[in-house]
C-alpha cells in the first residue's frame, strides 16, 4: 500500500441535507434538544429537519418547523450552509434565518427547547457541524436585536 492511499480515509457514502432555522424574538434565538435515542442524543440544535426528495429547503423547514414544534415562521434568506462528515454519514446543513409568525412552541419531535441569548450559546452543547455557525452568530450583535 502506498504512502498516499494509507492516508485516504474511506469517506461516508450516506448524505443527508438538511433545513434549520434560526428563529429569533425579542433577542432571543430558538433551540430544540435532541432526543436521547436519536443520532447525537441530548445535544442541542437549531430546529429543522430532513429535505425530503423534490422538496426545497425552505418548504423542508417550514414543515419541520409545524411537526417538531407546531409553530408557523416564514423563512427567509439563507444565513450559512455548511457540509459535516460524521463516521457514519456526511450531513449538509443550509441554515435559513426565520421570522416567528404563530403558535408558541410545543416539545413535539424534540426532547425540549429553549430561547436563548447571544451570551448563552455556550452554555449549551452542539453538534460539532455547528462550530462555524455558532462563532457567526456570536459575532453577529444585529440578530440578537
Amino acid at each position: 500500500m502506498s504512502r498516499q492511499t494509507a492516508n485516504l480515509k474511506p469517506q461516508p457514502s450516506l448524505l443527508v441535507e438538511v433545513a434549520a432555522g434560526l428563529v429569533f424574538r425579542r433577542g432571543r434565538l430558538l433551540i430544540t434538544q435532541r432526543r436521547a435515542q436519536d443520532h447525537l442524543g441530548g445535544l442541542w440544535e437549531f430546529p429543522g429537519g430532513k429535505r425530503e426528495t423534490g422538496e426545497s429547503f425552505e418548504a423542508c423547514l417550514y414543515r419541520e418547523l409545524r411537526e417538531e414544534l407546531d409553530i408557523e415562521v416564514a423563512v427567509e434568506e439563507l444565513f450559512e450552509s455548511i457540509r459535516h462528515d460524521y463516521p457514519e454519514k456526511s450531513v449538509q446543513l443550509q441554515f435559513y434565518l426565520c421570522r416567528w409568525l404563530k403558535r408558541e412552541p410545543r416539545a413535539l419531535g424534540c426532547q425540549s427547547f429553549a430561547w436563548i441569548r447571544q451570551h448563552e450559546l455556550h452554555d449549551y452543547t452542539f453538534p460539532p457541524a455547528d462550530a462555524r455557525l455558532l462563532q457567526r452568530l456570536g459575532e453577529s450583535p444585529r440578530l440578537w436585536r
